[in-house]
């Protein structure tokens, strides 16, 4: 197992290294500049001064990008901007490592500010992956599903019946929802309803987003790389959903709400309790509160009212879905995915 970056300089090359194998040459570039920076002991280093023991899963290389991103995104740092695809920049015409280190400088208190926020990516390419589950809960057990999800952000992927899912042999959720999927499964798809039924939808969150609001979307895009156009425009489209079909969202820890709600289970519908890329972000102690909970839970479900646990979780260079499902408590890996969502090998 690969050892895991301790020190604030490891850590940002470890993203920078990742950024580039996910496909944004531009957040590549500005970290191995501010790696440069830090080394030299520039403005980075002061941000970021005091930082090395914050946990590995807190993404800090991350927040500090977020925390620029939005101000690009506020129209308060123009010449980085100029070079921001998100905004209609270009980063083929300027130094765009220069341009944010400047961006820094000059912003520092408020890029101090921000970095203690959370990541908050709500990832609306995972609602390819997490459908599929959907799909398989639906199937084994016929009834309803009470999506109930931890680490909801924004709660875009509570809202993933509301999506348009092209197989190639079928078209299920909404055929007119502007959040379309097509040619994201290496090889054969999963088998999905044409139409998902949906009981309740609710979510937890240690700092939940409003994603109808001005407020909202900007952070939401703020983590967003600038230079995935298609990701930007993604969840541009969850958004407007996010206008129409209203989720419920609850400011609380993840172990004690899934507890409450799990509490709450009754007949006539399968509490499906999931999560995408979210546990690096729960303290050790309240991820095994969190297991705890679902197996016992687990333990009093009934054919007439089952309990799943539908997971997309980090498993090496890609991101694995696995799912549990009581009473039987029989666990699967159902597929495998990039960490954005796409692509899917489902099945592997």
């Amino acid at each position: 197992m690969a050892r895991v970056p301790t020190t604030v300089e490891e850590v940002v090359a470890f993203q920078a290294e990742a950024c580039g194998r996910v496909g944004s040459r531009l957040y590549e570039r500005i970290l191995l500049g501010v790696l440069a920076d830090l080394q030299a002991g520039g403005v980075c280093a002061a941000v970021l001064a005091g930082r090395g023991d914050d946990p590995y899963g807190s993404a800090l290389a991350l927040r500090l990008l977020g925390a620029v991103h939005r101000l690009v995104l506020e129209g308060r740092a123009p010449a980085l901007a100029a070079l921001y695809p998100s905004v209609g920049g270009d980063p083929t015409r300027g130094d765009p490592v220069a341009a944010f280190l400047a961006t820094v400088e000059a912003e520092r208190d408020e890029v101090e500010r921000r970095i203690v926020d959370g990541v908050q990516t709500n990832e609306v390419g995972r609602s390819a992956v997490l459908v599929g589950g959907f799909g398989e809960v639906l199937r084994r057990t016929g009834l309803p599903l009470r999506l109930l999800e931890v680490g909801a952000s924004a709660g875009l992927n509570l809202r993933a019946d509301h999506y348009c899912y092209d197989t190639g042999s079928q078209v299920a959720g909404d055929p007119a929802s502007p959040v379309r999927f097509a040619g994201v499964w290496e090889g054969p798809a999963p088998w999905l309803p044409d139409r998902f039924d949906v009981a309740e939808r609710r979510g937890c969150d240690r700092s939940p987003i409003d994603a109808t609001t001005e407020e909202g979307r900007t952070t939401l895009l703020s983590f967003v790389w600038p230079d995935q156009l298609d990701r930007i425009t993604l969840l541009e489209a969850a958004l407007d959903v996010a206008q129409r079909v209203p989720v419920a969202l609850d400011r609380a820890d993840a172990a004690e709400w899934a507890e409450a709600r799990l509490h709450e289970h009754g007949p006539g519908a399968v509490s499906v309790v999931f999560h995408s890329i979210v546990l690096q972000y729960v303290p050790a102690d309240r991820r095994r509160r969190l297991r705890s909970a679902l197996e016992e839970a687990g333990r009093r479900a009934t054919p007439a009212a089952p309990v799943a646990w539908l997971r997309m979780e980090p498993a090496g260079d890609r991101a694995e879905l696995r799912l549990t499902l009581w009473p039987d408590g029989t666990e699967e890996v159902l597929a495998t995915a990039g960490y954005h969502g796409r692509p899917i090998w489902w099945g592997s």
